[in-house]
This record gives structure tokens, sequence and C-alpha cells, in this order.
């Protein structure tokens, strides 16, 4: 009896595959409530707080993609030795160089993971080949980790940040569960200065952090799962069998659906760290109030939408080159927005809708 019992739990606390960790989930939950007893302990003790909070993030991302953890602390150190290298090179053609390398290492990662058999297909539609797809698993969060190591690479680059001394701190920032696997994407400028803050938390943060957890967990949970299962899903496995009006409310519904995930998964990331003493930008601002795609593109998924315009539109040279070029720029843009949301050509035409 005893022994059913360990491994029960045992069997809990390991990774499966088949129940990657979840916010809306009972496990979670626990995990949060035992970390938050806890928390007060160390709350005002800077570097233990770090670990604390550190080796729960680790925790969680090994529940969400099991051995891939080593993946994204492999991605903090490298990022982290090479930021060090650029801040500190004598040479300017050294620091371009050493940036190079923590790009190719990134996008290279996310690459292999997210985009070989994406490529597998193009070859093989192209030059009408037989190449056979690889039994990659794509770790969950990965485009996310990825594009904040290369934040703090860029601003470093561009001397707009000093590196860390500390590799727990980056390796902090990095891992930070709450916004992990479904974003905001942080970005470096924004959060390292809050590693070493005193914290400490009134009644009017708890309660907007539990407004938005709870907001959250009802649009993801309750609205977005509701709509899906019960209809959106339905009507779009067998469109024939729905009149045209069904349909078309099933377009509206999807468009519900996605908003409510989305945002909703925001809404309890941010929640989430500021119960813990940490503030995280606002993901989504009504978007679907704007009255163009410019405007929508400020409203949703702004961290994403502010890290492309900010690290690879003005890196393409922005307005700054005249009216054709700065078209080109955006259309580049969008198009590798709408690739790095997923890796099919769905996502590309997308974008390139948008460009």
């Amino acid at each position: 009896m005893l022994n059913d019992w360990i491994n029960n739990l045992l069997s809990l606390l390991v990774y499966d595959v088949h129940r990657p960790l979840l916010f809306n989930s009972m496990f979670f939950f626990v995990f949060f409530l035992i970390l938050l007893v806890f928390y007060q302990f160390v709350i005002q003790k800077v570097k233990l707080r770090t670990w604390y909070l550190l080796v729960f993030s680790l925790y969680f991302y090994y529940k969400t993609s099991g051995v891939f953890v080593l993946l994204l602390v492999a991605t903090a150190f490298v990022n982290f030795l090479i930021s060090d290298w650029i801040y500190n090179s004598d040479s300017e053609k050294k620091r371009k160089w050493f940036f190079t390398l923590s790009v190719f290492w990134n996008l290279g990662t996310l690459g292999y993971y997210k985009y070989t058999n994406f490529f597998f297909s193009i070859l093989n539609d192209i030059g009408h080949l037989n190449l056979q797809h690889v039994d990659i698993f794509l770790p969950i969060g990965i485009s996310f980790f990825t594009f904040q190591t290369m934040s703090y690479t860029f601003d470093i680059y561009r001397r707009n940040l000093v590196p860390l001394k500390s590799f727990a701190d980056f390796c902090f920032f990095v891992s930070f569960f709450p916004q992990l696997v479904a974003g905001p994407i942080v970005r470096a400028t924004d959060f390292l200065p809050q590693i070493h803050k005193k914290i400490s938390l009134n009644k009017e943060q708890i309660a907007s952090a539990l407004f938005l957890i709870i907001g959250g967990l009802v649009k993801k949970a309750i609205i977005a799962d509701y709509v899906s299962i019960n209809f959106v899903d339905r009507v779009f496995s067998e469109p024939g069998r729905f009149s045209g009006v069904e349909n078309l409310i099933g377009i509206y519904g999807y468009a519900l659906q996605i908003y409510c995930d989305f945002s909703g998964y925001s809404d309890i990331a941010i929640g989430l760290a500021r119960l813990m003493g940490f503030e995280l930008r606002i993901n989504f601002d009504l978007p679907y109030r704007s009255a163009s795609v410019t405007e929508f593109w400020r409203r949703w998924h702004i961290s994403l939408s502010s890290w492309l315009k900010d690290y690879l539109y003005i890196s393409l040279g922005g307005n700054r080159k005249g009216k054709l070029r700065q078209y080109i720029n955006l259309m580049i843009t969008m198009l590798l927005g709408g690739l790095w949301h997923g890796a099919s050509w769905n996502f590309v035409f997308w974008g390139g809708i948008h460009g």
C-alpha cells in the first residue's frame, strides 16, 4: 500500500510526455501554493530568493519538456558567455563576429527543433526529393526563451546594457516560469533591474494579481476551451455539414477562442509574476477594437510585435532608407513574424497578408 502511494507520488513528480504541466492543472495549483508558502522566508534575501525561484522555474520547465531543460540551461550559458565576450572585445570586428555567433546559436537551435521538417518538405516539393521527416520533439516555449536571450545579446551589442556577472541571475531571467511557455516575451532591460530590488507587496498589488489570474483562467479554461470543443472544432473539422452562417460564426468563434486562449495565458503569467513581486508588461490591449492592421499589432501580442520592430525591423533599416525599402522591411518582418508562430505555409501566408 505504501509502495503504491510512493510510486504514484513519484509518477506525478516526474515528466510525463502525455501530461505536460499546464497553468490550469491541479498540479500547478499545488506547485505554486508550495512555492508561495516558503517564498515569504526568502523574499527579502536577494541571492537566496533568486536561487529559490530558479530551482522552481527549472523544475517547472522539466515538467513541461523533460530533459530539454538542459537545452534551456545550455542556451542561457552560451548567450551569457558570448555576451560577455561582445562587451569586453577590443575591436568592432570581434564584436560583430561574437554577435554573429550568438545569432547563429539561437536561430540554429530554434531552426533545428521547429523548422527542420518544414525545410525538408520545401526541398521535397522543389527538388522532387524524398527526404524523410525526422522525429524531433519541439521543446515547449523555445520560441519565447530564444527571443529573450537574443534581446539580451542585442542590447549588449548595441551598448544599451551591461552584462550580468552572475550566471544564476541570467539563468533566472531566461527561465522565470510564469512567462516561459506562452509569453509575454520579457526584455532583459525590463526584468534584470527587478532581480536585486527590494520586494514589498501591498493589498492593491495582490488584488490586481489575483484578478488577472482568475480572469485569465476564465478566458482560457472556460471561454476558449468551451468555444473550441463545443463549436469551433466541429465546424472546422467538417464545414460541409454546416450552413454558411454557421461557418461564418465558426470563424468569429475561432477569433474569440484564440484571443481568450492567448491573452488568458498572458494575464495568468503577469498575475503570477506580480504575486512574487515582479512586473511584466501588458501583452494584449483590447486588440479587436483596433481601427487598422497597424493599430492591431500595437495591441495584439505586444511583446512580440515590439520585439520584431526593435530587433528586426529597425536592424533592417526601418523607415530610414526610403519608402520602397521601408515596405520591403515591413514585409520581411511580418513574413518572419508569421513563420515564428508555426512551421507551415499558412503561417507564412498569414504573415504576408499582414505585411
